[in-house]
C-alpha cells in the first residue's frame, strides 16, 4: 500500500477537524441553559453557594445543564420571581418560607416570630418528618419542587430610636417583606409595618419613609442599612431561612439521575450557606459597633410574651396540629 501523500493527509486533517468541531458544537447544543433568581447581593453566601452549585452541576451532569445565576432582584421582586417558577420563566430560585406559604400556608409556619426557641430548634425541624411533609404538600399544591433549607440567620430591628422594651416599639413605623406573616411581631408590638420591596429598603430608610427595618445582621451589612441607622436591637424575632426551588416545568423534565443530583448539590451548598451565616452572626455585632452603630442586647423574653398569643391566631396558615408537632421537636 502506497503511503498517503501530502495532499491526501491534508484532506483527512481538515475533515477531522472539521467533524470534531462538529461534535462539540452538538455537545454546545445539547446543554440546557437553566436560571436561578434571587433578591440577595452579590457579596452573600447566598449567591456564591449558587454560583458553586451552578457549576457543580454542570460537572456532575457532563455538562447536559448550565445555570446563569440572577441575583440582587434583577429578575424582578420576590413575588415575581415565585410566580416565574410555575410560569417557566425562571428555573429555580430562592425564597422565604413565607412567600412560598402564600401558594401552601403551612410552609409559612416557619417563617413565624419567635416559632423556634433557637438556631437547634430550627435545624432539627429542617430534618424532620414534619418538614418533608410540608414540602410534599407544597409541592402537590404547586408543582414546584424544594430542594433544601438555607439558614438566613436571627432577624433583628434596626432604627434611628433606642428600643429597650416592646413598648419603646409603639407606633414605630417599620419596614417589613411583603408578605403577611412578618407582619405578626410589630403588630403584636404596637409597631406599624410597612411593606417595601427589598431592593428599596435602603432608600426608604435614607428619606425617613420608615423608621426602621427588621433583618438578620449578615443582611444588614450587606445591604448596608447600618448606613442610615443609628441602632440595631437584638431582638432576634424569628429565626429565618431560605427554600431553594426548582419549578415544576424544569422537575418534571429532569431524569431520575438529574434529580438526584441537583438535590445533593442544593442540598451540600445549604450547609454551607448555614455555616457561613452562623459565623458571621457570631462576629458582625462588634463589627457594627466599630462602625459606629449602637448593638443593644435586649431581654427577649418580653417581646416573646406579645407574640405567642397571635400564633394561632388569625394569621395563622397551619392547623393546632401542625403547631403542635413543630414545638415538640427537640423536647
Amino acid at each position: 500500500m502506497r503511503n498517503p501523500s501530502k495532499r491526501q493527509l491534508n484532506r483527512w486533517l481538515s475533515t477531522t477537524l472539521l467533524a470534531t468541531s462538529v461534535g462539540v458544537a452538538s455537545l454546545a447544543q445539547g446543554a440546557e441553559s437553566l436560571t436561578f433568581a434571587h433578591v440577595y447581593e452579590t457579596s452573600e453566601p447566598y449567591h456564591e453557594w449558587a454560583l458553586w452549585a451552578a457549576d457543580e452541576i454542570e460537572k456532575r451532569t457532563d455538562g447536559r445543564y448550565t445555570i446563569e445565576v440572577h441575583p440582587a432582584s434583577s429578575l424582578g421582586k420576590e413575588a415575581d420571581i415565585n410566580e416565574g417558577l410555575s410560569l417557566g420563566t425562571v428555573d429555580l430560585i430562592y425564597t422565604g418560607n413565607q412567600f412560598a406559604g402564600r401558594s401552601y400556608g403551612p410552609v409559612g409556619i416557619a417563617g413565624a416570630p419567635y416559632m423556634f426557641r433557637d438556631f437547634d430548634h430550627w435545624q432539627a425541624y429542617t430534618e424532620s418528618d414534619l418538614f418533608q411533609e410540608i414540602g410534599q404538600g407544597y409541592e402537590e399544591a404547586t408543582g414546584n419542587v424544594p430542594l433544601a433549607m438555607n439558614y438566613y440567620g436571627r432577624r433583628h430591628t434596626t432604627s434611628n430610636q433606642e428600643i429597650q422594651t416592646p413598648e419603646d416599639m409603639q407606633g414605630l413605623k417599620i419596614r417589613v417583606p411583603n408578605a403577611p406573616m412578618y407582619m405578626m411581631f410589630p403588630e403584636a408590638v404596637g409597631a406599624n409595618p410597612t411593606p417595601i420591596a427589598f431592593a428599596e429598603v435602603y432608600l426608604a430608610l435614607q428619606q425617613g419613609v420608615v423608621d426602621a427595618q427588621e433583618n438578620p445582621l449578615p443582611t444588614i451589612r450587606a445591604k448596608a442599612f447600618y448606613e442610615v441607622q443609628d441602632y440595631i436591637t437584638l431582638t432576634g424575632h424569628i429565626t429565618d431561612s431560605l427554600i431553594t426551588i426548582a419549578g415544576g416545568p424544569l422537575w418534571n423534565r429532569l431524569s431520575e439521575e438529574d434529580k438526584q443530583i441537583f438535590r445533593e448539590v442544593y442540598m451540600e451548598a445549604g450547609k454551607s450557606i448555614t455555616e457561613d451565616i452562623q459565623q458571621q452572626e457570631e462576629e458582625l455585632a462588634a463589627w457594627f459597633e466599630e462602625q459606629g452603630v449602637t448593638v443593644n442586647e435586649v431581654e427577649t423574653e418580653p417581646f416573646r410574651e406579645a407574640v405567642i398569643p397571635h400564633h394561632n391566631g388569625d394569621a395563622a396558615t397551619w392547623d393546632q396540629e401542625t403547631y403542635d408537632r413543630l414545638q415538640a421537636i427537640g423536647q
